[in-house]
């Protein structure tokens, strides 16, 4: 595409919506307009692929989350079929994934009844693709730049860790009690260690060979489907237990087609209500995940990611898994990262691997009943430990203590009241810190130097014009910086020698009614102390707000100077001279500091 076709598609102005952020539905049409043998090739290969990893990871997924291993194939295969029909691109495959998983099971974490949980479990997925349609119409997409990487990174590594803690038992081969409500990490792992002393033996070996196997191939043969290979390994030798006398492991219940039914969500308004923080935790994690997935994959071939049309795929998906007995769906990374190193080439590569993860759910998810709780539950394990990046906690704890902070509050957030908790405190307080590091404008005093270049004035040193103050504003002065703004020129203001203040707005940003406010509270102090401001170095945007909120006509045309590109220095220059003009004072002389290959222009 030459460059008349990218603006096509990509420029925006004011008023104006580009053709890239509309929502359309079917965009699939135009993806395989042209669709050849070759397309056909790659996107079967990748297909095959994928599903070879979707169905275990399905099963895994729906473990982590407390339900029934069908919520996960099944949430596999319709995500995976219907999010590229809305999508506009490849580079995103939907379905369960580990955070999603989590976050489902602590939102479930109140709710001690399974019966209870798989009724409303409808509901709350959903309520998740609603706010993902809402916000896909909204195109709140651009916004979730504003959640720092390292909330999410907190909420990853909390997620981890109960991922791993909740699977030990299911390892080990025992259980809690009925009693035993594990709603956080550490009660899950006072009642782990409480129990360690009922460890079945033949489960914990099975354990360990399942972990040997799996790592065995991870290291030797990664680009093989391993979680599959090792399931299936694992089962050969749990079959051979019995025949042994090492009895009681615990094995999956099969997958029965029937189970796979349209299920609409009961009308509870009060249960809703309850699940709706829950549920928007979901939608906010998986916008998170899927748009930072699909963005680094889309970058590597030179492509772009449509957020928001991805956002509204996503909450259809969603829609479609809450109907029809699925899990909520988010961009799977091990996934999209396999469908495109497999060779896919449309969007027909998803929808080809969720086709076949529902072909063998119906036709062989009765074998599931022989794959043996302890080997899931090992490879779960083994997921959740490779979540947890320990360079990138390193950089976000070492870099500032802003960020250190936001990092322990997500996790230990997440591990004491529950992993939506933690999204929404990491953000809260990022957010704040960032408000408060906004919220501090710089304002340094300056004057002109004997080369006629704008200085710091040091601390100490008498003004080259005792009547006169030139203070350099830096910085955000939108409402939470208005009112230190204001204390800080009253009290540059309160020397008495003071008669004229010079305000060189030339990087101050983000003017809002309460600036504005601030400022004209300070036109009205400078007045009654027979005092004048002049403002210079004003930009465009800066020079907008005070004509529109009227404060040029408090402070007086003839008092306001805006910015010169040409000469940075000329607007503070012709302001000192209209303080001169003020003050009647015509003995000094100004030097406008100009280009030096050109003349230095003084007036007297």
């Amino acid at each position: 595409m030459g460059n008349t076709g990218f603006w096509k598609y990509a420029k925006t102005s004011y008023g104006k919506v580009s053709e890239l952020s509309k929502l359309q539905f079917f965009p699939i049409r135009e993806q395989v307009r042209g669709y050849n043998r070759d397309d056909l090739s790659g996107d079967l290969r990748a297909g095959l692929n994928v599903a070879l990893l979707a169905f275990p990871q399905g099963m895994a997924y729906a473990l982590i989350a407390g339900l029934p291993i069908f919520y996960g194939i099944f949430g596999s295969a319709i995500a995976a079929i219907v999010g590229p029909i809305f999508s506009r691109g490849h580079y995103i495959v939907l379905g369960p994934t580990n955070a999603t998983s989590v976050l489902l099971m602590s939102s479930f974490a109140g709710i001690a009844a399974v019966q209870d949980r798989l009724a409303y479990v409808p509901l709350i997925v959903i309520l998740a693709g609603i706010f993902l349609i809402v916000g896909a119409y909204l195109r709140v997409a651009s916004f979730i730049q504003f959640i720092s990487r390292t909330v999410v990174i907190g909420y990853i590594t909390a997620a981890a860790l109960l991922i791993t803690l909740n699977q030990v038992k299911n390892a080990l081969g025992f259980s809690f009690f009925p009693s035993e409500k594990a709603d956080s990490f550490f009660e899950s792992l006072y009642f782990t260690a409480r129990h360690l002393h009922e460890t079945h033996i033949p489960s914990l070996v099975l354990s360990l060979l399942t972990f040997a196997v799996y790592w065995g191939l991870n290291s030797r043969l990664p680009k093989l489907p391993n979680v599959a290979i090792t399931l299936v390994v694992s089962s050969c030798v749990a079959a051979l237990f019995e025949p042994m006398g090492a009895g009681g492991l615990r094995f999956l219940q099969e997958v029965n087609a029937s189970e796979w039914k349209f299920s609409p969500p009961p009308l509870d308004f009060e249960a809703a209500s309850a699940l709706l923080s829950g549920a928007l935790a979901i939608a906010l994690l998986s916008v998170l995940e899927g748009t930072s997935i699909g963005k680094s994959l889309a970058a590597r071939s030179g492509s772009r990611l449509d957020t928001n049309q991805e956002m509204f795929s996503m909450g259809l998906s969603n829609v479609a898994c809450g109907f029809f007995s699925g899990m909520p769906a988010s961009g799977s990374l091990t996934r999209s990262v396999l469908n495109i190193n497999s060779g896919a080439r449309t969007p027909m590569a998803s929808i080809y691997s969720g086709v076949m993860v529902a072909t063998g759910a119906v036709t062989i998810g009765f074998l599931v009943k022989y794959i043996p709780q302890a080997s899931l539950a090992v490879l779960i394990i083994c997921i959740g430990v490779s979540l947890i990046n320990f360079r990138n906690i390193r950089l976000v704890v070492k870099s500032t203590r802003s960020d250190a902070a936001v990092f322990c509050t997500a996790v230990l957030t997440g591990l004491v009241l529950g992993l939506d908790s933690a999204i929404y405190a990491g953000a809260g307080l990022s957010i704040m810190l960032f408000l408060r590091q906004a919220s501090n404008p710089e304002l340094v005093e300056y004057q002109f130097n004997e080369q006629g270049q704008l200085a710091e004035k040091n601390e100490g040193s008498e003004r080259a014009m005792p009547e006169v103050s030139i203070v350099h504003v830096e910085g955000d002065l939108f409402f939470g910086a208005s009112d230190l703004f204001r204390d800080q020129m009253r009290r540059i203001c309160d020397d008495p020698n003071l008669k004229i203040v010079i305000l060189r707005l030339k990087n101050a940003r983000l003017l809002d009614a309460s600036s504005v406010m601030a400022l004209d509270e300070l036109v009205s102090y400078m007045n009654e102390k027979n005092r004048s401001i002049v403002v210079s170095g004003m930009k465009k945007g800066v020079y907008r707000v005070f004509r529109d909120s009227g404060l040029i006509e408090r402070i007086g045309r003839e008092n306001i100077f805006r910015e010169s590109i040409a000469n940075p220095t000329l607007s503070t220059a012709n302001a000192i001279r209209r303080a001169q003009a003020i003050l009647g004072d015509d003995a000094a002389n100004v030097t406008i500091y100009v280009d030096p290959a050109k003349s230095t222009e003084s007036s007297s």
